[in-house]
């Protein structure tokens, strides 16, 4: 039985990672993309040889549609296949809108939203196909409720939301679901130089009283972009302590 595949953009670090020892526990083959040069591809090839499944690490730039077909058929090439397509890779510029430079804008909304659009778009003629697939997409609970400082994230975040109900309502009747997974306040390296005043700040806010983790992230794009899920699309799942 051939088994399936899961394509994770920004799958190589922080919460894609999880995401992706997810579904490599599962039994999925992957397909995991890099962008930086100093990217150790040995080192991830390793992290994931005890799940005793195959990873294809492909480099590139969801912003940059070429980059991302290239990925796409890479993926098809050696596996044949795409089940589950996770769009993770995403970037922050913050800045209050007065200080904030075009490109910065530009460049959080060519990653986060169309970087979305991009790999959306190459995998979807697959999945139909195929007559099945799922699709799940990073937002943030910033994408649902807006935050200071952050315009062109939220922007982008939301965006990915809009994207995605339509998406859902448009390939429904080939049996692919979209959704969305928007993340609170998640412990990762870029929280974790926070000092501590700030994290009880944080965590105020948050009924739990405490930052999620990248398992409780991965655990949800699990359930949503695997088999389990049968019926669940164009949903936004808010994972955040109750935050909002």
């Amino acid at each position: 039985m051939e088994r399936r595949v899961a394509l994770i953009t920004g799958g190589a670090r922080g919460i894609g990672k999880a995401i992706a020892e997810k579904f490599a526990k599962n039994g999925y083959d992957l397909v995991l993309n890099y962008v930086s040069d100093n990217t150790n591809l040995e080192e991830i090839q390793n992290e994931f040889k005890e799940y005793n499944v195959e990873v294809l690490l492909e480099k590139a730039d969801v912003s940059n549609f070429e980059q991302c077909e290239n990925m796409v058929k890479a993926a098809i090439e050696k596996f044949g296949r795409i089940d589950t397509l996770v769009n993770n890779a995403g970037v922050t510029r913050d800045n209050l809108l007065m200080r904030m430079k075009e490109e910065d804008f530009d460049k959080v909304i060519s990653i986060n939203l169309k970087g979305t659009f991009n790999m959306t778009k190459l995998v979807t003629p697959y999945m139909m196909k195929k007559r099945e697939g799922r699709i799940v997409s990073i937002s943030s609970v910033v994408g649902v409720v807006g935050n200071a400082g952050q315009s062109n994230y939220a922007a982008s975040k939301a965006g990915i939301i809009g994207f995605t109900k339509s998406v859902a309502k448009e390939l429904a009747s080939r049996n692919i679901l979209a959704n969305c997974v928007a993340p609170g306040f998640i412990a990762t390296d870029m929280t974790s130089v926070l000092s501590d005043k700030v994290k009880e700040n944080i965590n105020a806010q948050i009924p739990l009283k405490r930052m999620g983790t990248a398992e409780e992230i991965a655990n949800a794009v699990y359930f949503l972009g695997g088999e389990e899920n049968t019926y669940i699309t164009g949903q936004t799942l808010n994972i955040d302590g109750g935050m909002i």
